[in-house]
C-alpha cells in the first residue's frame, strides 16, 4: 500500500504561482510512475503532469510550459510547481501513483482508473 498526502495548495491571483507536493509513504520503493490530477468544476477529472521512476515527465497540454513536476526520492515527496496561474486552473489537485505504469506507460494522458494510490486532493483557487 501506498498513503499520499498532499499540500501547498491555495489562493493566488491570476498570474501568480504555487508549489504542490505530495508525501508519499508505505511501498514507495514499487511506485514506478506518480503524477498530478485535476479536477476543475463542471469537467472530468484530468491528468495533468507524471513523472516515472528514471525521471522523465509528460504533461497534458493544460500544463506545458507553466508546470513543472519533479520527485525528491530521497525524501519520498513529488512536486508539482504552477506558474502563470490562470482561474481556469482553479480546482482540486491529486497527487496519484502506479506500481504498473513503468517506463514509456507513464504518462499524464492516462485515465484516472489507471493510476492504483490516489491523495486526497488539495484546493488550488486562483482569482481574477
Amino acid at each position: 500500500q501506498v498513503q499520499l498526502v498532499e499540500s501547498g495548495g491555495g489562493s493566488v491571483e491570476a498570474g501568480g504561482s504555487l508549489r504542490l507536493s505530495c508525501d508519499a509513504s508505505g511501498a514507495t520503493d514499487s511506485t514506478v510512475c506518480m503524477g498530478w490530477f485535476r479536477q476543475i468544476p463542471g469537467e472530468e477529472r484530468e491528468g495533468v503532469a507524471t513523472i516515472n521512476s528514471d525521471g522523465r515527465t509528460s504533461y497534458a497540454d493544460s500544463g506545458k510550459g507553466r508546470f513543472t513536476i519533479s520527485r525528491d526520492n530521497a525524501k519520498n515527496t513529488l512536486y508539482l510547481r504552477l506558474n502563470s496561474l490562470e482561474p481556469e486552473d482553479t480546482g482540486i489537485y491529486y497527487c496519484v501513483a502506479s506500481v504498473f505504469l513503468s517506463g514509456d506507460y507513464c504518462y499524464a494522458k492516462h485515465l484516472p482508473s489507471q493510476f492504483e494510490y490516489w491523495g486526497q486532493g488539495i484546493q488550488v483557487t486562483v482569482s481574477s
